[in-house]
């Protein structure tokens, strides 16, 4: 199975980068599942309603997972109403597992999707681990792909080692800059510490760097706006084995416009 993961699309802005790219990505990769993390794709940079994650399965996404920002334009209602559209299931406000994990099923092959966050210098949730203990036990019979929305390295190390040979993938996301450790682990699941993101080039993370310097520099509120123009996509491409579900390789993708 060749699945495409896509980093989070950041604002109108990422959208748009969106919908140049990941046709061509689809074309010439013919990934059977394409993930997308949408937890940014409002045109403010945060959050994501009903008309972005249209969008985003517009350009070609089968799934949207989210993250920190996921219920920051909507209720938990919106992801219990939407299957292929995912919050982190071991946020404290999900009672509803649907809200963070969907099962693909393709005919011959079936794909869980796990949307999960970190605990290390984010919001009190939920352990990764023992959700992840629950959720293997439940879906463990087939592949399981995890977008682990965190913001430590260590954190999203740790989780990637204790679920090795248990899940296909750990993709790390949050951070929104694209490492260089993509990886098969010993027992055979892929990892990345983080996919990156879908943003302007001329930014900080894809927003507007004189408000991001100005936060950083005097330590006082602003107001962040999306930085528009051209920028880069990025992503990994993941392939697991139809037999155990371990993954085979795992590559980074990025497309840049300029």
């Amino acid at each position: 199975m060749k699945i495409l993961f896509i980093g989070d699309v950041v604002g109108e802005n990422g959208q748009d980068l969106l919908a140049k790219a990941l046709p061509k990505l689809k074309a010439e990769h013919k990934p059977d599942v394409t993930i997308v993390n949408g937890e940014n794709s409002h045109k403010s940079g945060t959050g994501i309603t009903e008309k972005d994650a249209r969008f985003l399965f517009g350009c070609g996404a089968d799934v949207i997972t989210g993250g920190n920002h996921s219920l920051r334009r909507c209720g938990v209602d919106f992801y219990e109403e939407n299957e292929f559209v995912l919050c982190p299931v071991n946020f404290n406000a999900v009672t509803d597992e649907s809200c963070g994990v969907c099962v693909l099923d393709m005919g011959r092959n079936q794909l869980c999707v796990v949307s999960l966050i970190g605990t290390v210098f984010l919001d009190a949730n939920r352990s990764p681990f023992f959700e992840m203990d629950r959720i293997i036990k439940k879906y463990g019979h087939m592949p399981i792909f995890v977008d682990f929305h965190a913001e430590a390295t260590s954190e999203k190390y740790a989780l990637a080692h204790y679920l090795d040979g248990k899940v296909s993938a750990v993709v790390g996301t949050h951070t929104h800059v694209q490492t260089n450790d993509e990886q098969i682990l010993p027992k055979g699941t892929a990892y990345i510490s983080d996919a990156g993101c879908v943003c302007a080039l001329d930014s900080v993370l894809g927003m507007k760097k004189e408000a991001c310097i100005e936060k950083q520099k005097y330590l006082c509120p602003v107001k962040f706006e999306v930085k528009s123009g051209e920028g880069f996509v990025n992503g990994v491409l993941i392939e697991t084995d139809p037999g155990t579900g371990n993954s085979t390789s795992v590559e980074k993708v990025h497309i840049k416009f300029n």
